[in-house]
């Protein structure tokens, strides 16, 4: 490595053929052995990341044009290495860093690429020929091709970073300044769009597919689990006894006691599949018997067991018993060892969903998680028992004092709190990986075939197995005829691992306290999600998701209270007339909704409007007024403590309907049950109905003076 002329501490020396393309002080001890050197043709960047689920990107420098190729390379090397002056990031706003993440620094070189490739074909072969002009041209096609606002923008950042780190390398190839580093971004930019992008723009899972999902998936965490890791230990104790078994006369004996009948019978005979083969299950029967492998040849080549087991293969059940029920039923018969290590790959799936949804973690701050990370609570001094807290590390804006994103992210500074299906699915996990390892291990969890690599499971690879855990949950409801339990396909298609934490969110903000009601009517949750603090909206992190989903549930019932009230619906309760003072506002038109907007209209409470069907009301909430809250004033709700006779109340036409069908379910529901039950039944619906043919009395319309 040459050392350049000058000692400033921003310019690197120029790298060598065998220079490490990242330096040794940069390089994460968990993943330094994948680094590589300065003239290998892909660059792995793996040794830049110590976050556990990150993909290990690496650039691949035969996609480079080759005349671009070595000047390129000089300015990467800088740029991994490198930080940009604090003087140069003056004025240029704080997503300007000095350096890079692995991922945004891969992202950024691959632009670079492009850029190459473009000047490429303009006849232009270095980069000094590329000045502040040609950029122009660049900036203007950029703008042309259709990408959005923001893509754009990033691009062109991209672009002023190749400017900058080829100002600090130890041989500049001389491309010109951006124009729009001087002169300002907008005339290169496509017009805005109503779309936020990113997190806010994932669709929720929808309702009547995420409650199933979540109900197989806790059944699979809280009874399924103790079965599945038993038949897991013994799948292992054969595999690892049936090779090391010697040829013993006990063998021998056993060995026919176990094939024998199976042979004379014509049954079918234990059968696992290799390489796409069908065979005999030799380890399987190698390990129920003590028969060694010469032994289990033998009789297999003296009754022809290769053909026969072609003819009629046969499951291979495992001596572990069943304990976990549906419905009361045992799950299985056997648990078999051929399934044993999908079982496990499921139950891995199952734990990562419990998980995400039930926290609102970040797809990545659940890879993240380690063994010991949910400790169980210790009482206090008076004896009281606090709530499981879930320590770990975000990394999405992890920085270090340098402001520079930091690889290794940062404990939270205020733990999740953890109800109790969360702290069974990460005490399944613990006993899934070995002590002090993530919770999501990749070596612990990928038992087909091992991979090379450190770290946990990756987002993608979780993606593929969320699906194929949707459709064996799919199978086992159609084979037990539990057909109100399948889990149906999301109308927004795959549900991935970034949508949880929204459809969470959705949940909280449209469900009175965030219950699941799909899931409460198999049992699983009930309302200790409120006492545990599931909603709790004093958590840094979800709570901005939580405020938006808000607002747009409110949008979408001031959209729906309009238009009936221009189709001439009417309205009564207490706060009908500044409700129709407020659904005139136009407060939520054309609006994309943020998390500093949401914070906004949340604290304005003229324009709050909020659906309770269960209570069959609207709320317009007025803290001052609110029976919800005898005890302390909140920024929004409660819409489960909905108290009769509250001033904010609005009761719509629609409202009134359902309460009058819901009077006919209790009715029919009195003639079917003990009299004291009944008549409770019907003194319910005589209210019900009372409260309709009083809205019906006081109902007003739009048309009507609202003041």
């Amino acid at each position: 490595m040459t050392r350049a002329p000058d000692l400033d501490p921003y310019r690197l020396p120029l790298p060598g053929p065998d220079t490490p393309i990242v330096l040794p002080h940069l390089a994460a001890a968990e993943h330094a052995h994948l680094n590589d050197c300065f003239n290998a043709p892909v660059w792995p960047l793996a040794a830049l990341t110590e976050n556990p689920s990150r993909n290990k990107a690496s650039i691949h420098w035969d996609t480079c044009p080759a005349a671009f190729r070595g000047e390129l390379q000089v300015v990467a090397w800088t740029m991994i290495n490198g930080e940009l002056r604090p003087a140069f990031l003056v004025g240029r706003g704080t997503r300007f860093r000095g350096r890079l993440g692995l991922a945004a620094l891969a992202w950024t070189i691959v632009q670079w690429v492009h850029l190459a490739r473009w000047l490429d074909s303009r006849g232009i072969t270095t980069l000094a020929g590329c000045g502040t002009g040609v950029l122009h041209e660049y900036g203007m096609h950029l703008s042309e091709q259709g990408r959005s606002r923001e893509k754009v923008r990033s691009i062109l950042s991209a672009v002023t970073r190749l400017w900058a780190f080829d100002e600090l390398s130890a041989r500049p190839a001389g491309i010109g300044r951006p124009p729009w580093d001087e002169d300002g971004v907008d005339d290169y930019l496509p017009a805005a769009t109503s779309s936020s992008g990113g997190e806010n723009a994932t669709e929720p899972v929808a309702a009547q597919t995420m409650g199933p999902l979540l109900v197989w998936a806790m059944r699979m965490v809280d009874d399924f689990a103790d079965d599945i890791l038993a038949a897991w230990a013994e799948t292992q104790r054969l595999k690892a006894a049936a090779p090391v078994n010697r040829s013993t006369a006990a063998g021998e004996a056993a060995l026919h006691a176990f094939l024998d009948p199976l042979i004379t019978s014509s049954a079918p005979l234990p059968a696992t599949a290799r390489n796409g083969r069908v065979t005999l299950a030799n380890y399987y029967v190698g390990g129920m018997t003590g028969a060694s492998y010469w032994q289990i040849r033998r009789i297999t080549q003296l009754n022809d067991l290769q053909t026969a087991v072609l003819l009629r293969p046969g499951p291979c059940p495992l001596n572990v018993p069943v304990t976990g029920r549906i419905g009361g039923i045992p799950w299985r018969e056997a648990l078999d060892y051929n399934e044993a290590a999908d079982l496990m790959r499921h139950l891995g799936t199952a734990a990562f969903v419990v998980c995400s949804y039930l926290t609102g973690m970040r797809p990545g701050e659940v890879l993240g998680l380690r063994t010991g990370c949910c400790l169980d609570p210790q009482p206090d001094q008076r004896g009281k028992v606090g709530r499981h807290l879930i320590r770990g590390h975000e990394y999405k804006n992890a920085t270090n004092d340098n402001g520079n994103h930091r690889s290794a992210g940062v404990e939270r500074d205020v733990p999740w709190v953890a109800i109790t299906p969360v702290v069974n699915a990460i005490r399944v996990l613990e006993r899934m990986v070995p002590e002090g390892r993530l919770l999501f291990d990749h070596a612990a969890h990928d038992l087909h075939a091992s991979r090379p690599g450190t770290g946990s499971l990756k987002p993608s690879s979780l993606n593929a197995r969320i699906e194929d855990f949707i459709a064996w949950a799919n199978t086992e409801a159609t084979n037990r005829g539990l057909s109100d339990q399948h889990i149906p396909p999301d109308p927004c298609g795959k549900i991935g691992t970034q949508r949880f934490r929204r459809s969470l969110a959705w949940h909280i903000a449209r469900r009175p306290n965030g219950l699941v009601a799909l899931a409460i009517q198999y049992g699983h949750l009930r309302n200790t999600l409120v006492s545990e603090g599931y909603a709790s909206r004093s958590r840094s992190g979800i709570h901005e998701l939580i405020d938006i989903e808000t607002v747009r549930a409110v949008a979408d019932t001031v959209a729906e209270l309009r238009d009936g009230l221009h189709a001439g619906e009417g309205i009564s309760g207490p706060a009908a007339r500044r409700v129709i003072k407020a659904a005139r506002a136009p407060v939520f038109s054309g609006t994309s909704i943020t998390a500093r907007q949401a914070h906004r209209l949340i604290a304005n409470e003229d324009v709050m409007i909020y659906d309770n069907p269960q209570a069959f009301v609207l709320c317009h909430y007025k803290r001052a007024q609110a029976l919800c809250h005898r005890d302390s004033a909140k920024d929004t709700p409660s819409l489960d403590h909905c108290v009769s006779g509250c001033g904010n109340i609005v009761r719509t036409d629609h409202h009134a309907t359902g309460l009058r069908d819901h009077a006919d379910v209790l009715d029919k529901r009195a003639e079917h049950a003990p009299q004291p039950i009944g008549d409770r039944l019907r003194a319910r619906a005589g209210d019900l109905r009372d409260q309709a043919d009083a809205h019906d009395r006081t109902r007003i319309t739009i048309q009507e003076p609202s003041a």
